[in-house]
């Protein structure tokens, strides 16, 4: 019976410590980015990928990545904003529900645009890229929270030529203390609405998330 307190003493240990480090390290990458960010501000667009609306265990992401995408704005570091993401888990169009709360807060809407085919994070920053380019937009950054960007790094510098990143520094946005406005969300309504774990089993969501369809739709351009 000790041995078995110790193996998972020295077990949680070691997860809490690795978590430790990881944490302090998307900190410091984050603060890293937003340096440089400082230096090459304004950039044309900022991508915001989308997150699921109505659900308990993702309005606190969701609010975080609206209120970065504000503070962005409001800072001077991009004249405009795309917020990216398909009907994916809830019946609700991500990019378009992140548009009308970012209008809501009151950043221009003729500034806002919705990308709305993404169904995971490697879409987010291609389509979102990819609508910014053919919106004529050149200098395009990413913006999410720091984990989720350190983990697309590798993948926008092979598929989004020329996007860099601008991860929300946490010490620099206090969204806890902020209200999301209440907002009509019917314009952002899918009817019939088919989640994506009824429409694919795990292992073709799996390749979607490692970027699947991006590699698929970069093939056959150049073909």
């Amino acid at each position: 019976m000790k041995i078995v307190k110790r193996i998972l003493f020295f077990g949680l240990l070691f997860v809490s410590i690795s978590a430790l480090l990881i944490y302090c390290s998307v900190r410091r990458y984050a603060g890293r980015s937003y340096a440089q960010a400082k230096k090459d501000r304004p950039y044309d667009v900022v991508v915001v990928p989308g997150i699921p609306y109505n659900t308990q265990s993702t309005m606190n992401v969701l609010a975080l990545r609206i209120f970065w995408a504000k503070h962005l704005y409001d800072s001077g570091y991009t004249h405009n904003i795309i917020f990216s993401g398909s009907a994916v888990y809830t019946p609700y169009i991500e990019g378009v529900i992140m548009k009308i709360m970012a209008d809501s807060l009151g950043i221009p809407s003729d500034h806002t645009f919705s990308e709305t085919r993404a169904e995971h994070s490697t879409e987010n920053a291609y389509y979102g890229w990819k609508l910014a380019r053919s919106l004529g937009f050149q200098k395009i950054a990413l913006a999410t929270d720091p984990f989720q960007s350190s983990t697309l790094e590798g993948f926008i510098k092979k598929y989004c030529p020329g996007m860099t990143s601008v991860p929300a520094v946490l010490d620099l946005l206090n969204s806890s203390g902020k209200s999301l406005p209440r907002i009509d969300p019917s314009g952002a309504f899918v009817k019939d609405f088919i989640s994506l774990p009824q429409r694919q089993g795990f292992w073709e969501r799996w390749q979607g998330t490692m970027g699947k369809r991006v590699k698929d739709e970069q093939a056959k351009e150049n073909n």
